[in-house]
Order: C-alpha cells, then sequence, then structure tokens
C-alpha cells in the first residue's frame, strides 16, 4: 500500500506491509524508531509481549514534540507506567496499529512537526 505522495521533503514512510515498512527506498524488516529529523534506529523488540519500560526510556532520550507508538497489527496499549519518563519531559504520547502510527507520523512530519514514531513491527505469519 502506497502511503505517501512521491516527493517529500522529510523522511516519510512510503509503503507497509505484513512485517515491514518501506522508507524511502529502503525496506525495513524490524521493529523501528523514526524521526522527523532524518534519525532512523533499530528498536529491538519482536514482539508486544517483549516490549519493557526500557523500550520507552530508550523514547525518551529523543527531543521530540511527540511519540507515536504503532503498536502491530492491532490496537494494544503499554503500561502506563512505562510512559513515565515520557510524560515527565512533557512529550506527547500517541498509541495506534502500526499502520495508522505510519499515515499519522506522515502527516505530522509534513506539517513540519518534530514527530517521533516508534513501530511494532511483528514478523508476518
Amino acid at each position: 500500500m502506497k502511503l505517501q505522495p512521491d516527493k517529500s521533503s522529510v523522511q516519510t514512510i512510503t509503503a507497509l506491509g505484513p512485517g515491514w515498512i518501506g522508507v524511502q527506498a529502503d525496506r525495513i524488516e524490524h521493529s523501528v524508531v523514526i524521526g522527523s529529523r532524518g534519525q532512523r534506529d533499530a528498536w529491538p523488540c519482536k514482539r508486544f509481549e517483549d516490549l519493557t519500560a526500557e523500550h520507552f526510556a530508550q523514547l525518551a532520550e529523543i527531543d521530540c514534540e511527540v511519540v507515536i507508538f504503532g503498536s502491530g497489527e492491532r490496537l494494544r496499549f503499554p503500561q502506563a507506567a512505562w510512559l513515565r519518563p515520557l510524560i515527565a519531559k512533557r512529550i506527547g504520547v500517541e498509541t495506534m496499529d502500526t499502520a495508522a502510527a505510519c499515515r499519522t507520523y506522515n502527516i505530522l512530519a509534513q506539517e513540519g512537526r518534530d514527530v517521533v514514531v516508534a513501530l511494532l513491527l511483528e514478523p508476518a505469519v
């Protein structure tokens, strides 16, 4: 599925499929953190059940306005306690399924917002 116009001045998610996303010309098949300022880091988590407070503490170290958490194929919420480091830094947090997180990230990034998306990309079955 194509997610964005052909031209963009910021890093955008250009495609999405089961267990993968496209960022510009790259295909990514592992959980990843992507930012509108160009950051792209592996996020070491293969399944929602593997998430820990440390995964969200890593996100709190990134200076941004808002973090969008893409929870996989379906909407699942992290434990509230895991979000404390983000809340303490006054970083907004939104949770949605990964497809919705990709679309929302692209819109906010195109608007010039300082946004980060943390995508849980579970292996395709």
